[in-house]
C-alpha cells in the first residue's frame, strides 16, 4: 500500500514538473511574443499626406518613385523618430488639409506656410524646415505688371486652397473682387503653359519655385515680396496625439539642422539652402 502511494506521488511529481515545463517553456514563447508584440505596440503608424504635382518637392520621378524635398526629409524624420512608422500617402493638395479634418491622414506635409487663416484651424509644429516668399509670376517679357494692383481685371491663376490663393482673396474682400482669380486644376508646371499662351496674366509663387517649375526661364518674379513664412508640418488642433506627434517631429528636424542634414536635402532637391536658418 505504501509503495502504491509513493509511486502515485512520484506519478503526481512527474506530471506537476512536466506540467510545469511545459506551462514554463509556453510563457517563455508567449513572454516572447508579447514583447514583440509589445514592442511592436509601441511603434504608432503616422499617415503623411503628400501630393504628387510639385516638381522637386513632391513628386513622381522617371522611375515611378515619390520622392523630392518635402518626401525625402519626411522618411529622414522617419529614421530619427522610431517609435513611429510613417507612411506616406498622396493626394490633390486641394484635398490635403480636408483629409486631414476628417483623419484620413495624420499629417499635411506638401510646402504648407503658415498663416493666420490656418492657424484658426489647424496646428503646426513650430520649427521650420524652409522659409519662402511669395511673388508674382509673369511672362518674362511682361513689364507691366509688379504689383496686385496691377493684376486688376487680370486673370491670375493659384491653387485652391494653397496660402497664395489666400493673398489673392484676401486682396479681393478689400477691392471688390478687382483680380480674376484661376483655380488651377492642373500639376504646378501647368503655370508655364497657361502664361505664356495667355491663358493667364500671371500666378503667385514662391521665390524658390520657379526654375523647379520653369526650368526653361519663361517667366519671370516681378515686384516686392508679398508675403514671407515660415514652411511648417500641419496637423489637427486640439489633439493631443497630434501635438505630440508636432513636438517629436520638431526635435528631429532641429537635430537635421544642427548636423547639416536639412541643408543638404535642401540643396539637393531645391538648388540651394532654403531652411528657416537661412533667411536673408
Amino acid at each position: 500500500m505504501r509503495k502504491s502511494w509513493t509511486l502515485a506521488a512520484l506519478l503526481l511529481l512527474t506530471g506537476v514538473i512536466a506540467g510545469c515545463g511545459s506551462d514554463s517553456g509556453k510563457t517563455a514563447g508567449e513572454a516572447k511574443e508579447g514583447t514583440a508584440n509589445a514592442s511592436a505596440g509601441a511603434v504608432k503608424k503616422i499617415v503623411i499626406g503628400t501630393g504628387t504635382a510639385f516638381p522637386k518637392v513632391c513628386f513622381i520621378d522617371e522611375n515611378g518613385k515619390l520622392t523630392g524635398f518635402d518626401v525625402e526629409l519626411v522618411r529622414e524624420i522617419d529614421k530619427r523618430l522610431p517609435q513611429y512608422e510613417f507612411e506616406l500617402q498622396t493626394q490633390e493638395f486641394a484635398n490635403l488639409l480636408l483629409s486631414l479634418e476628417t483623419k484620413k491622414i495624420d499629417v499635411v506635409a506638401h510646402e504648407m506656410e503658415k498663416n493666420p487663416e490656418r492657424e484658426q484651424k489647424y496646428l503646426f509644429n513650430k520649427e521650420p524646415y524652409a522659409h519662402w516668399r511669395n511673388k508674382i509670376i509673369v511672362g518674362k517679357d511682361n513689364d507691366t505688371i509688379h504689383s496686385l494692383d496691377d493684376l486688376k481685371g487680370k486673370k491670375v491663376l493659384t491653387g485652391a486652397t494653397s496660402a497664395e490663393a489666400q493673398i489673392l482673396e484676401n486682396y479681393n474682400k478689400k477691392n471688390n473682387n478687382a483680380i480674376n482669380i484661376v483655380y488651377q486644376s492642373g500639376a504646378a508646371r501647368d503655370s508655364v503653359s497657361q502664361i505664356t499662351s495667355g491663358r493667364v496674366d500671371a500666378t503667385v509663387g514662391a521665390d524658390f519655385s520657379l526654375p523647379l517649375i520653369d526650368p526653361q526661364g519663361k517667366l519671370k518674379t516681378t515686384g516686392d515680396d508679398l508675403s514671407e513664412a515660415d514652411i511648417l508640418f500641419v496637423f489637427r488642433k486640439d489633439d493631443p496625439e497630434e501635438q505630440k506627434l508636432a513636438d517629436d517631429i520638431d526635435g528631429a528636424i532641429k537635430e537635421l539642422k544642427a548636423d547639416g542634414t536639412l541643408g543638404k536635402i535642401s540643396k539637393q532637391w531645391l538648388g540651394d539652402d532654403f531652411t528657416a536658418d537661412s533667411k536673408k
